[in-house]
C-alpha cells in the first residue's frame, strides 16, 4: 500500500489497513467497470459516500456507527476493485468468504463489529440498491423502467450524480469518514 503497509489478503490483519489507502484506492476505482457518462469515472468512493447518505436518509436515527459502516461497505474493494456480482460467481474461490475476511480486519481497525448485525446489514443493502437505481439511470444509460426492475424503486430523492476527479472523491471519502468519527477508532 502507499502508506508502505503490507496486507496480506489471504489472512488481513486490522493493523494493516490505513483509511488513507482505502481513500485512494476507492477514488481510483470505477463503478461500473467505466461505462458511465461524465468526464471521470463514477468513483467507488463517490458511490460509498452516496450509499451513507442514502443509508441515513432511511433511517435518520441511524447510529454513527452504522453510518461509518455504510460508508466502508464496499472499503474493500480498495484492494480487490470492483467486480460485478456475475463475474465474482465465475472466479471459482469462495470470492465472498474472502471479500468478509478483508471486510471483518477493516471494520475492526475503525471500532466496528466485523461484520454489522442482521438488521443493519440489511439497511445497508438497500441503500446500496438504491444508490445503483441511481447510478444506472444518471450514468449508466438505463431507463427508470429497466433499473426497477434490477433494483427496485428508489425511496428517497436522487443525491448528486457528478462523477469527480479522483482527487476530489479520495477528500469526499475521507471527510465523511472524520465526520462520522472513524478516526477515533483508528488508534493512531
Amino acid at each position: 500500500m502507499l502508506s508502505g503497509r503490507r496486507l496480506d489478503l489471504l489472512d488481513p490483519s486490522p493493523l494493516d489497513v490505513e483509511i488513507e489507502d482505502i481513500a485512494h484506492g476507492l477514488s481510483r476505482v470505477a463503478r461500473w467497470n467505466g461505462q458511465t457518462r461524465g468526464a471521470f469515472s463514477f468513483s467507488v468512493a463517490q458511490h460509498c459516500v452516496i450509499v451513507e447518505e442514502i443509508a441515513g436518509r432511511l433511517s435518520p436515527a441511524l447510529d454513527r456507527r452504522w453510518r461509518l459502516a455504510a460508508l466502508l461497505h464496499d472499503a474493500a474493494e480498495y484492494v480487490i476493485g470492483d467486480l460485478i456480482s456475475p463475474f465474482k460467481a465465475a472466479v471459482g474461490i469462495d470470492y465472498k468468504a474472502f471479500e468478509r475476511r478483508l471486510e471483518a480486519a477493516i471494520h475492526i481497525r475503525f471500532g466496528l463489529p466485523p461484520h454489522p448485525p442482521a438488521h443493519v446489514a440489511k439497511l445497508l443493502k438497500q441503500a446500496d440498491l438504491q444508490a445503483a437505481y441511481f447510478e444506472a439511470t444518471h450514468l449508466a444509460g438505463f431507463s427508470e423502467d429497466e433499473a426497477k426492475g434490477f433494483f427496485g424503486k428508489p425511496l428517497v430523492p436522487a443525491p448528486d450524480m457528478t462523477p469527480r476527479p479522483p482527487g476530489e472523491a479520495h477528500a469526499l471519502f475521507l471527510a465523511r469518514f472524520t465526520a462520522l468519527g472513524g478516526a477515533q477508532g483508528t488508534g493512531g
